[in-house]
């Protein structure tokens, strides 16, 4: 019988995802919550599991479409499906929840599998016409068949080797049967003539004949604005004309915290949680919120009330491929300072690897973007929608700076705070940037800080 998968709500409303790419073919037998294939939301790139044991009957949309939520995705054959519960019988909706990762009861013992990579003469027809289609200097060394079924790489490899127009199947031909990074399709666009994102061919232009392009016909980049960038850029304005911004800036000299993390560094039991400034800061910003709760909330219009958190959830600003995120740190405020590293570390790597879940971006009580990692020394940083409070921390520099009494050479660093003025006065947002800038002046204040 023919069982048809929908696209589920993957969270936070949102309403349709882009089909990044296909893990499963027609005919391929799935086990149940076997990943089908990786699809981008506004949010993030979510893997979806089969909530079916079966063949795969027919794949509804394409790897580039965008799917609405409620449309059909895949369809599979499965056998039994005959002898299913009656429609809206209590085990049929107990078998059909709402988020991704849950399906019906398994119908065969075993732990599911991913279908095996085929190699080889089993190439589809496919990668086949690919490979031929591919520019002369760029022809991979090795044969047809030795490519894989499908390349494996991470969403933000995927990423940008479609924004340069070029098929992973060219470049899995080069590299084996492996994890395709970066600089493989930077390598492959350099053989090919394939220039940067920023030099990419005109709309409608087939990657191939790039190098046959006269200098003068590139002239400008199209590049459609959806997923995390469309996000983004609705809710930045959202809250730019929403909320009243007011910014406060203050530099404080920051020598002793870096001199405390130096021998925290030093400290063989403490070396493997790499304690860097910011997780300083992230510690400061709680104790700190703990005096000014009026950071630490967000104003609803529609009940007309201010809404104060006795928790943070703190939002870290990440910039990755996609586009700018801010995943959040649960109850942050019950963490150590090496606690706060690790979380912080887990949090970026998984930025990085384009495996966020919307789930971790959802909330937040209060963030902090640390524009220091980019040699910047302030700014003003734009509130993430809900939220009261924003802390953008610039880079460490070594400068000469009043010392007791005297000029000397110490290392400072620049706080950039932005709040909502509904919520904060001017007088409260100047009381918590004081009160994290005493923690990272002196790291001893944390012990006064309640």
């Amino acid at each position: 019988m023919i069982a048809e998968f929908r696209l589920p709500d993957l969270g936070e409303g949102l309403t349709e995802a882009e089909v990044i790419q296909w893990l499963v073919a027609p005919g391929d037998a799935v086990a149940l919550n076997q990943t089908l294939a990786e699809v981008e939301t506004a949010k993030a790139v979510v893997e979806l599991p089969s909530p079916y044991e079966g063949v795969v009957s027919t794949l509804h949309a394409e790897a580039g479409e965008t799917v609405a939520v409620g449309s059909p995705l895949i369809a599979f054959d499965v056998e039994g499906a005959e002898e299913a519960p009656a429609a809206n019988s209590p085990a049929e909706e107990k078998a059909q929840p709402n988020l991704v990762g849950y399906g019906a009861a398994p119908s065969a013992s075993g732990r599911p599998a991913r279908r095996a990579r085929r190699a080889g003469g089993s190439t589809p027809a496919t990668d086949t016409a690919v490979l031929e289609a591919a520019p002369h200097d760029a022809s991979p060394t090795v044969s047809v068949e030795t490519v894989v079924e499908r390349p494996r790489s991470t969403p933000p490899v995927r990423a940008h080797a479609k924004r340069l127009g070029i098929d992973l199947v060219l470049v899995a031909a080069s590299v084996g049967d492996r994890v395709i990074r970066r600089d493989d399709i930077d390598e492959y666009a350099a053989r090919a003539g394939i220039g940067s994102v920023e030099t990419a061919p005109p709309r409608d232009v087939p990657a191939p004949e790039l190098a046959t392009l006269p200098h003068e016909a590139v002239r400008e980049t199209r590049i459609p604005i959806r997923g995390v960038r469309k996000h983004t850029a609705a809710a930045m304005v959202e809250s730019a004309f929403t909320a009243p911004h007011v910014t406060v800036f203050h530099t404080v000299d920051v020598t002793a915290t870096m001199d405390l993390l130096a021998s925290l560094k030093e400290d063989r039991a403490l070396s493997a949680h790499r304690i860097g400034p910011l997780a300083v800061v992230a510690k400061a910003v709680c104790l700190a919120l703990g005096r000014t709760p009026g950071l630490n909330a967000r104003w609803d219009e529609s009940a007309g009330e201010i809404v104060r958190y006795h928790y943070v959830d703190l939002g870290i600003a990440a910039a990755t491929e996609r586009g700018l995120i801010v995943p959040n740190i649960r109850d942050a405020e019950v963490l150590t300072l090496p606690g706060l590293a690790d979380a912080l570390r887990s949090l970026a790597e998984t930025a990085r690897a384009g495996k966020t879940s919307p789930a971790e971006l959802s909330g937040g009580t209060f963030s902090i973007s640390n524009i220091g990692v980019f040699g910047i020394d302030a700014g003003t940083p734009i509130l993430p929608p809900g939220q009261s409070g924003i802390l953008a921390v610039g880079a460490v520099r070594r400068q000469p700076w009043e010392y007791r009494g005297e000029i000397a050479l110490r290392q400072v660093m620049t706080l950039s705070l932005s709040f909502d003025h509904r919520l904060v006065d001017g007088a409260e947002g100047a009381t918590f940037l004081k009160d994290v800038a005493d923690v990272l002046e002196e790291p001893g204040r944390a012990m006064l800080l309640r």
